[in-house]
């Protein structure tokens, strides 16, 4: 069964989603209802529909370390992400691969649509619709891929958002750079980047 667990921390709601200490889906908002209705819409839609669950008022340990873990990592922190099971064996391989090098972008970067396409195979527009449908937000940080001239590309939290996320991951890098991700490279680029095309 899979229980649903939502938290207001510092002004911002946070929802996660557990099932055997694994994130079925996370998702935040500054509205609670919105929060859980996000994660609740994830379950009932984009999961297999013989999934049973429950919102359960009061966070276990467990589903405590995650929200605040989701907490930090909205607030701009440098988390291990490593330390969060997620729950993707009932998505198609090329969206786990999508998801496996959108999470190898380190915080103060951005990488493009495209050059997660170059790496996972596949097209900018393909990537695009995987981070639209990112279950894990965010975990996943889909706010760290943007358009190859550094505009923003969408976001489904809101562009306001996205900006004020990358804002927050501010680290003052100046050089790009290469991380190594599913067998090649990932090209990451200063969020810097991103902050001075849209001053």
């Amino acid at each position: 069964m899979i229980q649903i667990y939502t938290e207001t921390l510092n002004g911002t709601d946070f929802a996660v989603a557990l099932c055997e200490q694994q994130i079925v889906t996370s998702s935040f908002d500054v509205n609670p209802q919105r929060a859980l209705s996000k994660v609740i819409d994830n379950v009932m839609h984009k999961l297999p529909p013989s999934i049973v669950f429950q919102v359960v008022l009061t966070p276990t340990a467990e589903a405590k370390a995650a929200l605040n873990m989701l907490a930090a990592i909205y607030s701009g922190k440098d988390i291990d992400i490593t330390q969060l099971t997620l729950a993707t064996s009932h998505l198609p391989a090329y969206t786990k691969k999508v998801l496996k090098i959108t999470s190898a972008i380190p915080i103060g970067y951005v990488s493009t649509y495209g050059d997660i396409a170059k790496s996972a195979g596949g097209g900018p527009r393909a990537v695009g619709n995987i981070m639209a449908g990112n279950l894990f937000a965010p975990i996943v940080p889909c706010h760290r891929v943007v358009k190859s001239d550094f505009t923003l590309g969408g976001y489904g939290f809101g562009l306001k958002t996205k900006l004020e996320l990358l804002s927050r991951e501010r680290r003052g890098f100046e050089a790009e750079k290469q991380v190594s991700v599913a067998g090649g490279m990932l090209e990451v680029f200063p969020v810097e980047y991103v902050l001075r095309k849209l001053a």
